[in-house]
């Protein structure tokens, strides 16, 4: 079908309001949610052909966490789309006051290849449970995945209310020429602002989710090698391919040495021997991403691994020293297994180098002491991130997840999810019996005097 049939049909059967009905939307997740039960081998699977993630590794980071974001929907669906009613100021006695949430219409889900079912599904989770029609654009470069997830929402769900457009470049600039009455990208800076420069044709309101350099500070020598393995963890996690993962390393001069030695301990703690050829690392997506980081590491100051295979598409977890920020490794979201390492003596170069750079969506701090943690709060503006840990800070749905500045705009997960894709309405509903005559014409001293003293 022609893509824009297939928004015209979605709008068409929006105005219906059958997807405004609690029951529709609760059917629908809970059908979703049984087909991902039932056809998790068929999910994981998919996740190993397109990027060699293991069982474990494909349900802790992508079928878990939709569950998990699915159940929680579920949960707080009825009271979320409920009428919620407020105070009502004096000057409009006698009134009531409440809000409610409608859906936009017909949303837009654009998905990228990293974390390729669950960043195609928590949003499409959200949209859903908002009352909203959904298209979802799953990426190309995880076809197996993208295929899976199109088999799922067919067999689930009314096209009309939700459907899959698989396809690459031509179906993605197809969908961008449509009118949608929200759109939700997860992706690159660059296409961000094709996104939003498409949207703004038909003023329809984004949420961006992005990426960009994101910081990890170690400031003291406690728990150190914890700090190593909890960075490892982070870095290395789908081959550094994770928008979130910690981008390169700010640590204390004096640190460095130490630190070093407890991470390469770790990597042959997570990977053994010779980590290219260990069948838990994953793969780099695509030889046009496996070249590009291998260029990135060319004449580099390379402290442990480096190594690749271009057979399997691998490349080791490599620890990088940088003496020189104008490294090229410090240009561009590296996305890979690569960690660049640059020493600091006093907190404040840390504050002045980060805050001269794009805000990252992630922070992570690694400190014994809280007012290192506070100066470092208060002073650098970014989208989320963690004190002594990585990335967990997006794996629940009681905190929004969501960018600042150039790594992205809005929030999604949980509560936030439902707000996202909903429009908040004001309603005040005033009685018939009663009306204070000092709004009207014309004015005078007394009714000055009235409004002085209901509206200050």
């Amino acid at each position: 079908m022609d893509i824009k049939d297939i928004v015209d049909n979605q709008r068409t059967y929006f105005y219906t309001n059958e997807t405004k009905d609690i029951n529709t939307r609760i059917k629908t997740l809970k059908k979703i949610r049984q087909w991902i039960k039932d056809n998790e081998a068929e999910i994981l699977g998919a996740l190993k052909a397109d990027l060699n993630k293991g069982e474990v590794e494909s349900y802790m980071c992508e079928v878990g966490l939709t569950l998990s974001e699915l159940n929680y929907q579920l949960r707080h669906i009825k009271h979320w789309a409920k009428k919620h009613y407020t105070w009502t100021p004096l000057a409009q006695f006698y009134g009531t006051s409440f809000e409610y949430a409608e859906p936009y219409g017909v949303t837009l889900i654009m998905s990228p290849w990293n974390y390729p079912f669950m960043l195609s599904m928590e949003p499409a989770i959200g949209a859903i449970a908002a009352g909203n029609c959904v298209i979802i654009k799953p990426s190309a470069y995880a076809p197996h995945v993208s295929h899976v997830i199109y088999k799922m929402i067919n067999e689930t769900c009314d096209p009309n209310h939700v459907c899959v457009v698989e396809g690459g470049r031509e179906e993605n600039t197809a969908l961008l020429e449509q009118r949608f009455d929200y759109i939700f990208f997860t992706g690159s800076v660059n296409v961000g602002h094709l996104v939003m420069e498409k949207a703004s044709k038909y003023l329809t309101p984004v949420t961006l989710e992005l990426g960009g350099k994101s910081p990890c500070i170690v400031d003291d020598g406690k728990s150190l090698k914890l700090a190593a393995k909890r960075i490892a963890w982070g870095k290395f996690l789908n081959a550094g391919q994770t928008c979130v993962a910690p981008d390169y390393l700010l640590i204390r001069e004096e640190l460095k040495d130490d630190f070093v030695s407890y991470m390469k301990k770790v990597i042959h703690e997570f990977f053994g021997d010779n980590p290219i050829e260990h069948e838990q690392l994953v793969k780099i997506i695509n030889q046009k991403h496996f070249d590009r980081l291998n260029h990135l590491l060319e004449n580099q100051d390379i402290l442990c691994g480096g190594n690749s295979n271009p057979s399997t598409l691998k490349i080791a977890p490599t620890l990088v020293s940088i003496n020189d920020t104008n490294n090229p490794l410090m240009q561009e979201e590296i996305f890979g297994p690569i960690l660049p390492i640059i020493t600091y003596n006093d907190i404040d170069e840390v504050i002045e180098f980060v805050n001269s750079r794009e805000k990252p969506l992630a922070f992570y701090i690694f400190s014994s002491h809280r007012n290192i943690q506070n100066k470092l709060l208060q002073s650098c503006s970014f989208g989320g991130g963690c004190i002594n840990d990585t990335i967990i800070h997006l794996a629940t749905s009681k905190l929004g997840f969501g960018g600042v500045g150039n790594s992205g705009m809005g929030s999604y997960h949980g509560k936030k999810s439902f707000d996202t894709f909903s429009h908040t309405r004001s309603i005040v509903k005033k009685a018939r019996w009663i009306d204070l005559p000092m709004r009207y014409y014309p004015l005078n001293n007394l009714k000055d005097k009235l409004i002085r003293m209901f509206v200050r």
